[in-house]
């Protein structure tokens, strides 16, 4: 019998508008169970009237929520076996106008500069009319630009430390006011250039925002000393010793600035 999602997925890339589909996350490889969310990517010609995503998708989830765009434009979905779908909708031309811009022109971002870039490698692709997914993945299927690598660490590292409004000084002013929500959201950009600094460093394509840790671990040969021993003083002393952060917070630079050095 079918599966599920393969039924949902065969309605969908019957659909005019739909190019190509395309799923990521765990999906997309080896490391997956029953329970594992879907990410999936649909590239779009036009828009998908919401009523129409509507009718197809309630024919498989239990809990629907269209139209949602927090982030991508989206439906975040339960499916009737209880896991989670979330189907996002992209133009594959600005899609690839955003790549390009990271790969070939070498354009840092504040924080997860690489990662639609790894997206784009790593997706699986189930769906492909014309092939334009596929052609696309193999002009940037290259190696790490040396460029790219040196303006994502030069803008990290002035996003954490050297420049006047770096994550570093912010952190330090929330500490002084007593401020711990401050402090938690100036921590939490403070450690997306730090990790967009280490997949580069390493000349890594950035996984996104889960298990970065264990990934780093895994896939980079070049980390700072004390790596997680810092990270975990640092989440430890945030809300029970405040007034030890800034000093959690110097202890990472200076062993990544030990990494600049070298």
């Amino acid at each position: 019998m079918m599966e599920l999602t393969d039924q949902l997925f065969r309605e969908l890339c019957a659909l005019d508008q739909v190019e190509a589909l395309a799923l990521g996350g765990s999906r997309a490889g080896a490391h997956f169970d029953a329970s594992s969310d879907y990410d999936v990517y649909l590239y779009c010609t036009a828009p998908i009237p919401e009523e129409v995503r509507w009718d197809i998708l309630s024919r498989y989830c239990g809990r629907m929520e269209i139209g949602n765009h927090f982030w991508e434009y989206e439906d975040n979905c339960t499916l009737n076996d209880g896991v989670d779908i979330d189907l996002l909708y992209r133009d594959l031309d600005g899609f690839t106008a955003g790549v390009a811009r990271v790969v070939e022109q070498f354009q840092p971002q504040n924080g997860y500069t690489t990662c639609m870039w790894h997206n784009l490698l790593t997706c699986k692709i189930l769906y492909d009319r014309d092939g334009r997914l596929a052609r696309t993945r193999a002009r940037f299927d290259v190696p790490y630009p040396p460029q790219l690598r040196e303006n994502i660490m030069a803008n990290s590292w002035r996003l954490l430390h050297s420049s006047m409004p770096a994550y570093e000084g912010q952190i330090k002013k929330a500490l002084k006011r007593g401020d711990l929500v401050s402090v938690n959201h100036r921590t939490a950009a403070f450690l997306e250039a730090y990790f967009d600094f280490l997949f580069a460093l390493n000349q890594v394509t950035h996984p996104g925002e889960k298990r970065l840790v264990q990934l780093c671990r895994a896939r980079c040969e070049i980390l700072p000393d004390r790596f997680e021993e810092n990270l975990e003083r640092l989440f430890q002393d945030m809300f029970r010793d405040p007034a030890q952060t800034a000093a959690d917070v110097e202890a990472i630079l200076a062993a990544l600035e030990k990494l600049r050095e070298t």
